[in-house]
């Protein structure tokens, strides 16, 4: 996206009340969403020509569109890997729109996790499938590594004895959610922050990772428009400019279970995302006011921070430690709570807070911010975006 950086822009953004029990189906959370960006942006549904989502979500493109009566699409797209498809969807937004086959495209993302498909249990048919994915899984289900959290207490596991970090260590980022989402009125633990002694205490998942290491299931969507920075000067609010988005897959990567990876303690196809992220935006990690962290499991933060640059290989666990990554730390990270505290929205929620903290208008507004950087979901191949003032 090297030249079609700082051409595009996003313009509006949704959400739904996030919840463990919406009442509501999926295309009606993902309309709901979708009219909300809309109106954020100041635009009705037949100025919409493309839509992007995820492999994963139940809605289809043209069933969103009946939905909310947009008109003729010229562009719709679909971004696999599940989490890690975040900022990937913007990313294809931004390139349909640059490119001229789209004016204004909308990105979006509706759950119904937690009342509907548990996506944190386990399911023995993925073990069975007929494909590529069946094929690798097959080899990791028979013996209980069923679940993302079973697969991903391997890596942490494998981190804990490379680096010396601790399971308190890991804690530390779920307080530092806890904490931003308790001021947050649309978080799902608005007034419930943690302390680290709490943490410790909560049941073990799958060892090393503790519950409050998990983030939760919930109800939700979350939709973004993007449009050329032309046009998102003329609506309602000033326009987040995408100074640069990636996707990224690293070497040997299987899904969540890239275990046969000479060195399993990190992840480079984060580190294959932010490589692009600072050559095509220009900027370094030292521009950065602000971070949106992937956080479904907590030792992945810390291998995050790593992988961006913003600490060496290992000190992560010594960067975080003081409130480093809470709101008055040295990089605020997830100031909406994060999917550990907000909610998890396969990362969508992250992308808007990012556009709040641009705009100045989030509720833990960071002061200063002209630059902000954006994961998606790790261990799979993923994606980044930085986002900046116009």
């Amino acid at each position: 996206m090297g030249s079609l950086s700082r051409r595009t822009a996003v313009a509006g953004i949704g959400a739904t009340e996030f919840s463990k029990n919406s009442g509501r189906s999926e295309l009606q959370l993902a309309a709901e969403a979708v009219f909300a960006a809309l109106d954020d942006a100041g635009l009705s549904p037949s100025d919409v020509s493309g839509l992007v989502t995820f492999t994963q979500d139940a809605n289809q493109e043209i069933a969103v569109a009946r939905e909310v009566g947009m008109g003729d699409l010229s562009y719709f797209s679909r971004v696999d890997y599940g989490g890690g498809a975040a900022c990937g969807t913007v990313l294809q937004a931004a390139m349909a729109v640059a490119s001229g086959i789209a004016d204004v495209v909308v990105c979006y993302r509706a759950f119904n996790e937690r009342s509907g498909r548990r996506f944190g249990q386990p399911d023995a048919r993925v073990g069975g499938e007929p494909s590529s994915q069946g094929l690798e899984m097959s080899w990791h289900v028979p013996y209980g590594l069923m679940t993302p959290a079973a697969w991903v207490a391997m890596f942490a596991r494998r981190y804990m004895y490379k680096y010396g970090a601790t399971s308190e260590d890991f804690g530390r980022v779920a307080v530092a959610m806890r904490r931003h989402a308790s001021t947050n009125p649309a978080a799902w633990f608005h007034q419930r922050p943690i302390t680290l002694q709490e943490h410790q205490a909560s049941k073990w998942i799958a060892e090393p990772l503790h519950l409050l290491d998990c983030c939760q299931e919930s109800d939700g969507a979350v939709a973004l428009v993007v449009t050329s920075v032309e046009r998102a000067r003329d609506l309602r609010h000033s326009p987040a400019v995408i100074a640069a988005a990636a996707q990224g897959s690293g070497a040997g990567q299987m899904m969540m279970t890239s275990y046969y990876r000479d060195e399993m303690a990190g992840l480079p196809e984060m580190g294959v995302v932010a490589r692009q992220l600072w050559e095509k935006s220009g900027l370094a990690p030292s521009d950065i006011q602000t971070a949106i962290i992937y956080d479904h499991f907590t030792p992945f933060v810390l291998s995050q921070l790593e992988e961006l640059g913003f600490c060496g290989r290992g000190e992560a666990k010594d960067f975080i430690r003081d409130g480093g990554i809470e709101i008055d730390g040295r990089l605020p990270v997830n100031p909406n709570g994060g999917q550990l505290g907000e909610a998890y929205i396969h990362g969508m929620n992250g992308i808007a807070e990012a556009v709040r903290q641009i705009r100045g208008s989030s509720v833990n507004q960071v002061q200063g911010v002209r630059n902000v950087v954006v994961t998606a979901g790790t261990g799979v191949p993923t994606s980044g975006l930085i986002l900046s003032e116009a």
